[in-house]
């Protein structure tokens, strides 16, 4: 599973004019899913997620994580997350899950982030969803479940 990870101050997602999920300070996740992901990668991710040190304590220092400062999480199911461009213009889609073993999956991590103490709102899986975000920082995190071996 892969999490792209960003801090912010707000974000939403709607569908078709429908607000989906609206947060304020918090992280906006976007989900991938590669097809031999597990539930047990699921809950590791969101544990990684919950536990990131990525928002500033008294002194300026990233030392606490959104479950430390109250802040939410807005998950949205992201099958492009997964593709690999590496060769060429277009990118290939063959390391992303099918709906049928990706949604539950990403329906696992948003329970885990929920069980983990977190306010976790949702996009909406397989909708063509537009989403809005003022991120802070920027901070931005691309985080592999199981990680990603060392690159060269």
């Amino acid at each position: 599973m892969r999490a792209l990870v960003q801090r912010v101050t707000s974000a939403g997602v709607e569908v078709s004019g429908e607000i989906l999920g609206r947060i304020g300070r918090g992280l906006l996740v976007y989900v991938g899913v590669a097809p031999d992901d597990t539930t047990d990668y699921a809950h590791r991710l969101a544990e990684k997620v919950a536990g990131l040190r990525i928002f500033e304590d008294e002194a300026g220092k990233m030392n606490l994580s959104v479950q430390d400062v109250g802040g939410d999480v807005l998950a949205v199911p992201n099958f492009t997350l997964m593709a690999d461009a590496r060769r060429g213009r277009r990118p290939s889609f063959a390391t992303s899950a099918a709906g049928p073993v990706a949604q539950p999956l990403y329906e696992e991590f948003v329970v885990a982030l929920v069980s983990l103490g977190c306010r976790a709102a949702r996009g909406s899986f397989g909708a063509h969803m537009h989403v809005t975000s003022v991120a802070d920082g920027p901070v931005n995190l691309v985080v592999d479940f199981p990680p990603a071996a060392d690159l060269p």
